[in-house]
């Protein structure tokens, strides 16, 4: 698990090391005796290393100490000045002493990246326990959504169903209503049934119309709210209703007689308007 951050960062401290020796010795040997120029580039790289080599082991037993941490760097921004007071003093390839003057900062970086891998790594045992978590909540929601869908569409089915079924009840119900319809108006309008249901009306309710009445076929008009206005006694009902049932001759029908009654702005229920009714014929 190491592998991955750890090897970069000693590739990139080996060449920073070998490279601020190099520049040490050549750098300050035409100044003094190049063993003391190589005895200072190994006390910078030595400090660097014995800084590096105290971290990784305070960070191996779970510790971390600021002022080593402190050292460190400074030991990594030594080092760069070094090479880039060498870049800038070199006599020919200048620029190219100043792109790997950064080297000693990049490997602490690397050091730090890969102690940050190593705070957060995981034994295999556990990454397989997560990814088992994980692919187990993956199935569930996936089995959550299958059964919404079969759900929805078993639902959508129903009201489907549901709906036809009630398509087919209202048109079976519409088609009897009609036959029935055409059987009464056929009675109604038959010469023999006509003159027989007039009879039998006639001596039920006498000076009524003669006339047989169908049933309303067709949207009808809502009934208004029962004693909506100031309730009329039974008296001043029915006298009401006897004005308007004689208005015409021969005297209105219950039905005209009623649609006009409340035409007129009248308020009665429909059990004591048919009560007066009663009453007056």
């Amino acid at each position: 698990m190491a592998r991955p951050t750890a090897l970069p960062a000693v590739a990139v401290t080996a060449v920073s090391l070998v490279l601020t020796l190099a520049v040490v010795v050549m750098w300050l040997g035409t100044a003094m005796p190049w063993p003391v120029a190589l005895v200072v580039g190994l006390g910078i790289d030595g400090g660097w290393l014995a800084t590096l080599a105290y971290e990784r082991r305070l960070a191996a037993q779970g510790d971390h100490s600021t002022a080593v941490t402190a050292v460190g760097w400074s030991f990594g921004l030594l080092a760069t000045g070094v090479l880039i007071a060498h870049a800038l003093t070199a006599e020919s390839d200048t620029g190219a002493w100043l792109a790997v003057a950064w080297l000693p900062l990049a490997a602490k970086a690397l050091w730090l990246v890969h102690g940050l891998w190593e705070r957060t790594a995981l034994t295999p045992k556990a990454l397989a326990a997560i990814t088992g978590i994980q692919q187990e909540a993956r199935d569930e929601a996936a089995v959550a959504r299958a059964r919404l869908r079969a759900e929805a569409s078993t639902e959508e089915t129903r009201l489907t169903a549901v709906t036809q079924a009630g398509a087919r009840v209202q048109a079976t119900t519409a088609k009897r209503l009609s036959n029935a319809w055409s059987t009464l108006e056929a009675a109604r309008t038959g010469e023999d049934t006509g003159r027989a249901l007039t009879s039998v009306t006639h001596r039920v309710t006498p000076d009524v119309t003669p006339r047989w009445e169908l049933p309303v076929w067709g949207p009808t008009e809502p009934l208004t709210a029962l004693e909506s206005g100031p309730a009329l006694t039974d008296a001043e009902l029915g006298a009401v209703v006897d004005e308007i049932r004689t208005s015409r001759v021969p005297a209105l029908s219950y039905r005209e007689m009623a649609t006009r009654f409340r035409a007129a702005g009248h308020s009665a229920s429909e059990v004591r308007l048919r009560a007066a009714w009663k009453r007056v014929a």
